[in-house]
């Protein structure tokens, strides 16, 4: 992979760029959000390790940026000190992949990294387009619509949601999803809670009719409201 590292603690950037280059990535670095930003725009990466506290511009203005302005959907790994709820949805929000609290293994940075490039370039199954009353997912196209409107997701919110509609109306377990979307690089117990906050905000949230349920100590289940009973 072809890897760009946007982080401005030196001795952890440097660390990080050995290991990357020893497991055989080409790896660029940069110190600050300005130059993060330029390397970003003009050179194609793989993936991008980001740092959320860095000086010329911050790592949430530069991800949504990116994707906003640039057009990138590269796949980004958020990566800082912040370790609250907020601070990782506001990461994914802002158009982030996944997220990691340092101090973060090497070891499972490479994994994340590894995961996020595979899922942003696998092909979908074929199998039939599913729909839960007005929200449907083509994996043909790795579409998905909620009436009308097209709506985009990034990849561990979408691969998410294509287990919940493919088991619909059946609740999903905390440990089936991980699984599913992560493999042996499981993250930290919020990660889940993140990203499925985010996907509540996209399918759900500004419809009247609500889908995505928490049953809380079983898992997510995706269902019709007069189904659920609600």
């Amino acid at each position: 992979m072809r890897i760009l590292i946007i982080e401005d603690n030196r001795d952890l950037a440097t660390n990080m760029f050995d290991f990357l280059e020893a497991k055989g990535h080409v790896v660029d670095a940069a110190g600050d959000g300005i130059t993060g930003m330029h390397l970003a725009l003009v050179n194609r990466y793989d993936a991008i390790v980001l740092d959320l506290m860095l000086p010329g511009m911050d790592g949430i203005t530069l991800c949504r940026k990116l994707r906003e302005e640039g057009g990138k959907n590269t796949p980004i790994l958020m990566i800082t000190a912040r370790d609250s709820l907020d601070d990782k949805i506001a990461g994914l929000e802002a158009g982030a992949d996944d997220y990691l609290v340092k101090p973060a293994e090497l070891r499972e940075v490479e994994l994340r990294l590894r995961v996020l490039y595979r899922r942003s370039g696998e092909s979908p199954q074929k199998q039939k387009k599913m729909a839960v009353e007005d929200l449907s997912l083509d994996p043909f196209t790795c579409s998905v619509r909620r009436g009308d409107k097209l709506i985009e997701l990034p990849p561990i919110p979408y691969k998410i949601l294509e287990l919940l509609m493919a088991r619909s109306p059946q609740v999903v377990n905390r440990d089936d999803i991980e699984n599913a979307v992560w493999g042996e690089g499981r993250p930290d117990s919020d990660s889940l809670r993140a990203h499925v906050h985010l996907l509540r905000d996209i399918i759900d949230k500004p419809f009247q009719r609500k889908l995505l349920r928490t049953l809380r100590g079983f898992g997510y289940q995706l269902v019709s409201p007069d189904a659920s009973g609600q």
